[in-house]
């Protein structure tokens, strides 16, 4: 061990044993460390049986009490914080008090639009229990998502709920592993990791589009129609929509609607994609014998609706339309039935169980209790006429 980290883990230990307890993040800030470096530090310590550490709190090692990391399960230090923090899961009062002074960290590519409400369902549980969300933005960019749970991490982040930037919604061969190697407890939210891959290890919680993809499907077979199309651009949602699409055309024996067109070697812009879709959808239409199609997303639907019926396609008589997200589906002049993830439902999942997370005792593997949970909320078909 370097002096200089003997020498600051002995800072560490005689101003734990003077107060009892102290929270990592405000020791990070009276040492001038970062969180991250303070944390290994805290899990050397922990692992010599020096301290007892809860998820955001460690305290000092009462005499009597045996050492190292398998004494933590189930203690109950003496001294305010830690002591709350011993109590039940984050859903109930008991919850609540040990995840008072927490901070949650969270990444999204943005506030808007489908995030809006997953950021507001994090945030209201998050609040409810006296911890304090914060959140990093990425706008989809390339490597921005590590950035940000870097930055947040350093400002005293005591779990992650983290969107990060995977094309097809999981991450690519030799993509996402960092996700897997953060020092605090990590949820994925709307993302999700194949077996094998080191995420798919985390917690995580996301809409099942898969399965409101096969509704939608559904919903049109019982109107009657027989071959349906799925116009979508290439979003993360967009493969387990079609897998979910794909799934329920052959389940249900239906025929086939014209491939969708492959695409070209250079990107095309979003004007480009836009008439993509609405060339496919008229020649679907009048020549692929398509009745009906599930569009993503609603602004989409809304912005396709008038240029199908300028080239004779006429909605609903000439193809039945259902939009997928149901954002403003309904503001439509004619409103549109949509298919509707649980998008408040999924961050406030998420939040509920890394404060679970954070505040269960924590036992030799310095895992919260309970094993690791893949949770998937199947989004609600609305229907309007």
């Amino acid at each position: 061990m370097r002096p200089h980290v003997d020498q600051r883990q002995a800072q560490v230990l005689a101003l734990v044993r003077a107060r009892g307890s102290v929270r990592v993040a405000d020791l990070a800030r009276e040492l001038g460390v970062s969180p991250v470096t303070l944390r290994r530090d805290i899990e050397a310590m922990a692992a010599r049986g020096e301290i007892h550490r809860m998820h955001g709190v460690i305290s000092r090692v009462e005499s009597g009490r045996p050492g190292g990391a398998a004494a933590e399960r189930g203690s109950a230090p003496s001294a305010g914080p830690v002591a709350a923090s011993t109590a039940g899961p984050a859903g109930g009062r008991a919850g609540a008090a040990a995840a008072e002074g927490l901070v949650v960290g969270m990444v999204v590519p943005t506030t808007e639009y489908y995030y809006a409400d997953v950021v507001r369902g994090a945030r209201e549980v998050v609040e409810a229990h006296g911890a304090r969300l914060t959140v990093g933005l990425t706008r989809y960019l390339p490597g921005e998502d590590r950035t940000q749970a870097d930055r947040l991490l350093s400002t005293g982040a005591d779990g992650l709920l983290l969107t990060p930037n995977w094309d097809a919604g999981s991450p690519g061969p030799g993509e996402g592993a960092w996700t897997a190697e953060l020092p605090v407890p990590t949820v994925l939210v709307e993302r999700w990791a194949p077996p094998g891959h080191p995420a798919a290890a985390l917690d995580r919680v996301a809409s099942d589009h898969a399965h409101g993809a096969a509704t939608a499907v559904q919903h049109l077979v019982d109107r009657g129609h027989r071959r349906i199309a799925l116009a979508s651009r290439a979003t993360p949602t967009t493969p387990r929509l079609r897998a979910g699409y794909e799934a329920a055309v052959a389940a249900l024996g239906l025929e086939p609607a014209p491939p969708w067109p492959a695409a070209g070697p250079d990107p095309l812009s979003d004007a480009d994609l836009f008439a993509r879709t609405l060339d496919y959808l008229c020649e679907a239409v009048t020549a692929g014998g398509v009745s009906a199609a599930l569009v993503h997303s609603d602004t989409d639907a809304i912005m396709l609706i008038p240029r199908l019926q300028a080239r004779g396609v006429r909605v609903p008589e000439d193809l039945a339309v259902i939009t997928y997200d149901d954002e403003v589906a309904g503001l439509a002049d004619v409103p549109l039935s949509a298919v509707a993830p649980a998008k408040r439902e999924v961050g406030a999942r998420a939040a509920g169980l890394l404060l679970d997370r954070l505040t269960a005792p924590r036992g030799a593997t310095g895992d919260g209790e309970g094993p690791r949970q893949h949770v998937e909320l199947l989004p609600r078909l609305t229907i309007r006429s």
